[in-house]
């Protein structure tokens, strides 16, 4: 394994491995840190897998990505029916940032990130009138395609994928539908100045020991014009 010079020290590694559930515990031998390549090397052993697993009330990692066309002062604030458990940069009455044109978003003391986040808690009811049922070996297949035609950039479809494909790979099958009014009514964006076009996509799955028949959901083609917010999220169910 390897990380950036930003977290060089073994303990922090550890941490940054935790954040992401990937681990709950490790061994490391050998950790240097590589000049030429600006990198810190551990060898890892005893890696124990977590037991992480989704609540089923919980939005999980809806991420805010900003693209204006210059560089832009941006407030973005959440009015959620809910209970937010953790918000990264942290939320107070708002976010406010300058976002640039590549999406990396710097806080007021010059701090970088890739995108806003957030995770809460609330009793949102989804709609699985339409969806789609997607057996264990075909789930990398089908977000790969469904997060293209909602309008995901590869870059964005990518993070959606690494974070709940693993949730969802061994279930025998998972039954999908993203959410509209159900998610954004219930998660509303206030975002200073306004943008020009705005995409949220939000995932409701459950696992399911068999198959289940339901009417294909359609997807509305995404055109980022001007000032572009792209948001992603997702929740799992408990199996009805």
């Amino acid at each position: 394994w390897s990380f950036a010079p930003e977290l060089v020290g073994t303990e922090a590694f550890i941490k940054a491995m935790a954040q992401y559930d990937i681990v709950t515990s490790l061994a490391h031998t050998d950790a240097k840190y590589d000049d030429a390549k600006r990198r810190m090397e551990v060898d890892l052993h005893e890696i124990k897998e977590s037991t992480f697993e989704p609540d089923p009330d919980k939005c999980y990692k809806p991420v805010i990505y900003l693209y204006p066309e210059e560089p832009t002062d941006v407030s973005v604030k959440l009015d959620y029916e809910g209970t937010l458990t953790c918000t990264y940069p942290k939320y107070e009455s708002g976010w406010n940032v300058t976002a640039h044109p590549d999406g990396s978003i710097t806080d007021e003391n010059g701090i970088t990130y890739n995108y806003l986040y957030w995770e809460g808690e609330n009793g949102m009811e989804c709609d699985f009138s339409e969806g789609f049922c997607v057996k264990d070996e075909d789930t990398a297949a089908f977000l790969e395609d469904a997060l293209e035609k909602l309008g995901l950039t590869r870059t964005e479809a990518n993070e959606f994928i690494v974070y709940w494909l693993p949730l969802m790979q061994e279930n025998p099958y998972n039954v999908i539908s993203f959410q509209t009014e159900a998610y954004t009514e219930g998660a509303v964006l206030e975002i200073d100045p306004n943008p020009d076009s705005l995409l949220r996509v939000f995932m409701a799955y459950y696992p399911s020991d068999v198959a289940v028949e339901m009417e294909a959901q359609s997807f509305t083609p995404f055109e980022r014009v001007g000032f572009a917010v792209v948001e992603w999220g997702g929740c799992e169910l408990a199996m009805p």
